[in-house]
């Protein structure tokens, strides 16, 4: 048992490795978005679901609003990397945590994607590869937008799961 955890330990350590051996390139990006003198020095990719709730907006009108992502993160190399949820929240397979704030946005190319986001990193909780992080951004997004419809009083409280795709590169 003792072997198959460290043998564990260092297929973590090598995937990690070479994550970081190659920093990525950044795609091109609107300008709200660029970040300005950070560099990216980790891509990873998300897979998973946009969370949304049917509330009544302040207008009076019924709405989707978002709730929370909720993904499984792999690096390019399709190598298990963790998990982002409400917050927004990244958590690395190796115990690092970060919480980020919306800083600036950008339509999608696609117009039934989410939105392109440069997130600033608000905390950090243990050590990892994301907690090295001074900003975010999400790009490459493929869908994750909300149906138009099914959102009224008989469905109040209702979730909404929109599957999505991104790349998220973190930056320093």
């Amino acid at each position: 048992m003792v072997r198959g955890s460290i043998v564990a330990a260092f297929a973590l350590l090598c995937s990690g490795a070479i994550a970081l051996a190659q920093a990525p390139a950044l795609p091109e990006l609107p300008e709200a978005i660029r970040p300005g003198n950070l560099t990216p020095y980790l891509a990873v990719a998300a897979k998973g679901v946009q969370i949304y709730v049917c509330r009544k907006a302040d207008s009076g009108a019924w709405t989707w609003t978002f709730k929370a992502p909720e993904a499984v993160l792999h690096d390019l190399n399709d190598a298990p990397m963790g998990t982002h949820y409400a917050g927004p929240t990244w958590e690395g397979i190796d115990g690092g945590k970060v919480v980020g704030a919306v800083k600036a946005t950008a339509d999608a190319p696609a117009g039934d994607a989410i939105a392109w986001l440069w997130l600033d990193v608000k905390s950090r909780t243990g050590n990892g590869v994301f907690t090295q992080a001074s900003g975010i951004l999400r790009v490459a997004t493929v869908s994750g937008k909300a149906a138009a419809g099914g959102c009224d009083q008989a469905h109040d409280g209702a979730e909404q799961r929109a599957p999505y795709t991104a790349r998220y590169y973190f930056l320093k």
